[in-house]
């Protein structure tokens, strides 16, 4: 029997968001590999999460839990988190368990970052003060 090889999670950091590659099977091992990196980019300063699924065909129920702490600790970091590329079937389980209440949805890493980066200009602009 051949064992699974062990590679650490793919990410990437584009200023203070971080991009997090999951693998095509979202299982226990794959989440908590998944949660990890992205408390690891959170300590290391962060302000935003992207989850990309573009790769990702299966979710299991335990993966599903795994998102739940992913989205917990992006709340308590008070990060933004985007999934990206969610399939039809992972997106619908997502809303059916109630995990989009919150996580935004983009169609692929750059709509996640572009939408970051808007709103990032938005924050931005109303908090400028005003002079009367």
């Amino acid at each position: 029997m051949t064992l699974p090889s062990v590679s650490p999670v793919r990410s990437a950091r584009i200023g203070n968001v971080a991009v997090i590659y999951a693998s095509d099977y979202l299982n226990r091992f794959n989440g908590e590999r998944l949660e990890r990196e992205c408390r690891l980019r959170l300590g290391e300063g962060c302000r935003a999460l992207v989850v990309d699924f573009r790769h990702t065909d299966l979710v299991n129920s335990i993966g599903v839990s795994m998102l739940r702490g992913v989205i917990d600790v992006a709340e308590k970091a008070g990060a933004r988190l985007i999934f990206a590329d969610v399939n039809g079937q992972a997106a619908q389980l997502f809303e059916l368990l109630g995990l989009m209440r919150d996580v935004a949805l983009a169609p692929n890493e750059q709509a996640a970052l572009t939408l970051l980066a808007e709103s990032e200009t938005t924050t931005t602009a109303d908090t400028t003060p005003h002079s009367d």
